[in-house]
């Protein structure tokens, strides 16, 4: 065991790196001022860039989980006591951000009609870590904050040990609470977005380029303000005037209907002239392709950006754009169904109070929904298909598998 000292020392290095990206998913984001393009007075002024936003929520809105197939451990019924219409976005949303969120799992009160009640609490990357078995990426040891004050001190912390959960509050030395129960595994579980051998902890969905490419978009958002400012009101000059001549104000001589220069001593007048406008079109063009290096990075298309191109012609050619996109939300699905399973397997031991394998997992089965939903012309391209498919092997397409492959109930 590392002890809750080594977990509060990781959490604190790792949290920088969370609130981070936070900030770039909340939009509180700035990009460095480079001074060289901003006057003098203007240093003040700042963009904001939401594409980071936009990469993690048009993710996140395509994983529909549905549920489990072959649930022998009664996984359904403890997640339906626990709001699943939105504990499933609140997971797989955090795990997006910050590579990975935490679910926390304690007992409830027990009713007469359900038993025991499994409680589920969601806990993001920045305010919990631990330790993680490689073989089944569930935690041998866990740490998590549970509460915290207005200067983000931690008040309310937790100490996961397997079959033991210590809570402690600040100010005291011992635990103000423990809870025991039967599992060779802690109570918080890892919900682990694209893992690998080096980082088991997983990739945020916001990733260093994307964080560079949005402080390049907003450098350049900034520079076609200041910039729309002289295209607006070019600068003018005038030459030939008297030294005599009284001094104007320069706004005012921007913004006058008519300006008026009488003749010197010699009956010479003064002549007046513009600079010529300065173009909009480098910062547009600038814009236009970070913005399609950003839509690579993410597996976005130049209209989820707001850059309009060609309407696509049916369903499917809008599917054949996000295609890297699939993929994404693909790989999103298979891993975190194994981490919805984690936490439905210490629930079960948990609530039975009976510390199961966890390879008796091996049946149970994530489902979920369509990433993109068939429209009218695609149904009927699927009927088609399901008949021929039928007529050669009797019963080969059947309820089941037409709501895997449509999402219709």
């Amino acid at each position: 065991m590392k002890g809750i000292e080594y977990l509060q020392g990781k959490l604190e290095q790792k949290r920088t790196r969370v609130l981070v990206r936070y900030n770039f998913y909340e939009q509180k984001a700035g990009a460095l001022d480079l001074g060289i393009s901003t006057p003098k007075g203007l240093e003040w002024l700042s963009t904001i860039n939401g594409w980071c936003t936009k990469a993690v929520d048009n993710l996140a809105d395509r994983l529909q989980f549905k549920g489990f197939d072959d649930d022998l451990f009664g996984f359904t019924d403890m997640f339906n006591q626990n709001n699943p219409d939105i504990f499933y976005d609140d997971c797989m949303l955090s795990a997006l951000i910050s590579s990975c969120s935490f679910v926390y799992i304690s007992r409830g009160q027990v009713t007469e009609q359900d038993g025991q009640k499994i409680r589920f609490q969601v806990i993001d990357g920045g305010n919990a870590t631990g330790i993680i078995d490689d073989f089944t990426r569930l935690l041998t040891e866990g740490y998590a904050v549970l509460d915290r004050d207005d200067d983000d001190n931690a008040t309310k912390w937790a100490y996961f040990q397997p079959g033991k959960t210590e809570i402690y509050e600040e100010g005291k030395d011992e635990p103000v609470a423990i809870e025991e129960f039967n599992s060779n595994y802690c109570a918080l579980v890892p919900i682990i977005y694209k893992p690998d051998a080096k980082r088991p902890f997983g990739h945020s969905r916001i990733s260093r380029a994307c964080m560079d490419y949005a402080k390049s978009a907003m450098r350049t958002v900034k520079r076609a303000e200041i910039s729309a400012e002289f295209y607006s009101f070019p600068q003018k000059y005038v030459t030939g005037l008297s030294q005599d001549a009284e001094k104007f104000d320069g706004w005012q001589a921007t913004m006058a209907a008519m300006l008026s220069f009488t003749k010197d001593d010699e009956g010479g007048s003064p002549s007046i002239g513009q600079f010529s406008a300065g173009s909009m079109s480098p910062h547009i063009e600038q814009l236009k392709a970070t913005a399609s290096m950003f839509a690579g990075e993410t597996g976005l298309t130049l209209d989820d950006l707001g850059f309009v191109t060609s309407n696509p012609s049916s369903a499917e050619a809008i599917k054949a754009g996000h295609e890297s996109l699939r993929l994404m939300a693909s790989k999103a699905q298979r891993c975190f169904g194994v981490g919805f399973k984690n936490v439905g397997y210490i629930g079960a031991c948990i609530r039975d109070d009976e510390n199961y394998r966890r390879e008796e997992l091996f049946e149970t089965k994530t489902l979920w929904r369509p990433t993109f939903e068939p429209d009218a012309a695609m149904l009927s391209s699927i009927g088609d298909g399901v008949i021929k498919l039928n007529q050669a092997i009797d019963g080969y397409i059947d309820e089941k598998k037409m709501q895997t492959l449509t999402g219709i109930e």
